[in-house]
């Protein structure tokens, strides 16, 4: 593999180390701010409202100027979002510093316009699944040790350390990852018009069942993952340390799928087929994880997370390879960013919608989330249609 895919796999796992350590803790700090429930969500929801309004910005920005200034720029703002964090010690300024978080995060799509830059088509789904192996990754050694940092030297020294982390990946940007967008078009427009964007994005037969399909997958996973430790806890008795477990076990297995077996699904079956599976195993996940019964909850509760897993190594890479086939050359960065800012959406709206769910009934969340993959199959299904025509309209590359 390239030498420029591992700076670049590295310097996402530390942001997404960085992101680990912070985000399990986040929501007890900002109780012990005096914070109530509405004002936690908020808090969470404003990071992801600030990658809606960025990804799009920072890859269309990444397509004008090229990848690694806005890598490094992106970089360099997370590490001052986590100085804020750090010095956090009223609810504003902590809502303050992940807004700045979420700007500074909002480069996933510029990353993956990168790998598009220097990976041929038949290797371009295995090398996006690094990325999600480097989340994986991410979430299985961050939130440890932001949980051993904050009981034993407190939030502020949490802050700090994400910074360093964050610095150190600014310094390897600079140092070790050349650019590598070198047909850039100076008199592209860069516009920060987020939902404009979507609006058009959405009128574009091109895109549409692929953003559509991208933002149903999301929002079922999202409810998922803010009422499982509800779930976990009131259902099945587990404590925190517990709980961290078995989100260490989707990471881990994440990491596994996404890093070692998403090429060779890819190449044995092709990008659309893994779709459709991707949609059947999230579904099929979603409805096990409630009905796994009480005092059996281990190894069974294990094997609808692992087919969520496997749900996740097919359909995120192959939803990002198939954008990047059908965007142009000029226009990958604004095409990726798009798709982030659905993600974004998708994980303002499944929280939401999952603790609303919850409320009414603990299943109710995953069997929600069950029936929105039927409809996101539809959207696959309805790409596969189109997939010839849109080949005839295909810009040049």
């Amino acid at each position: 593999m390239d030498r420029k895919l591992y700076i670049l796999y590295l310097t996402v796992f530390i942001d997404l180390l960085g992101f680990g350590i912070v985000i399990p803790i986040l929501p007890i700090y900002a109780t012990e701010l005096g914070a109530s429930s509405l004002m936690v969500g908020l808090i969470m929801a404003v990071y992801a409202l600030m990658n809606f309004i960025f990804s799009p910005f920072w890859g269309s920005l990444s397509d004008k100027h090229g990848r690694r200034p806005v890598i490094a720029g992106t970089v360099l703002i997370t590490a001052m979002a986590f100085l804020l964090l750090a010095n956090a010690h009223t609810i504003a300024v902590l809502l303050l510093a992940r807004a700045m978080a979420g700007v500074g995060s909002a480069n996933i799509a510029t990353s993956q316009a990168y790998i598009t830059d220097v990976t041929e088509r038949e290797n371009r789904a295995k090398a996006l699944g690094m990325i999600g192996a480097a989340f994986g990754l991410g979430f299985i050694f961050g939130p440890p040790i932001g949980g051993f940092i904050k009981q034993h030297y407190g939030m502020d020294a949490v802050g700090y350390a994400a910074m360093c982390l964050s610095l150190v990946n600014f310094a390897l940007v600079l140092a070790f990852l050349p650019e590598s967008h070198h047909g850039r078009d100076n008199t592209h427009k860069v516009q920060m018009k987020p939902v404009t964007q979507a609006i058009q994005a959405l009128g574009n037969p091109r895109y549409r069942d692929l953003f559509l399909t991208s933002f149903i997958y999301i929002t079922a996973f999202s409810m998922m993952t803010i009422t499982a430790a509800l779930l976990w806890e009131q259902r099945y008795g587990l404590d925190e340390a517990h709980i961290g477990y078995m989100f260490a076990f989707i990471g881990f297995s994440s990491a596994i799928v996404q890093g070692g077996m998403v090429g060779m699904l890819a190449r044995k079956f092709g990008e659309q087929k893994l779709m459709v599976y991707g949609c059947i195993l999230m579904g099929l996940g979603l409805l096990g994880i409630p009905l796994v019964p009480v005092g059996h909850f281990l190894p069974w509760e294990l094997i609808p997370l692992a087919l969520l897993t496997c749900a996740n190594g097919c359909m995120m890479p192959s939803i990002t390879s198939l954008l990047s086939g059908l965007a142009s050359g000029k226009e990958q960065g604004q095409v990726l960013g798009v798709n982030q800012s659905f993600g974004s959406l998708a994980r303002i709206a499944g929280p939401l919608l999952g603790g609303a769910l919850y409320g009414l009934h603990f299943s109710a969340p995953y069997i929600g989330g069950a029936l929105l993959m039927v409809g996101a199959l539809l959207f696959v299904v309805a790409f596969q249609r189109r997939r010839g025509q849109m080949m005839d309209i295909r810009p040049p590359r």
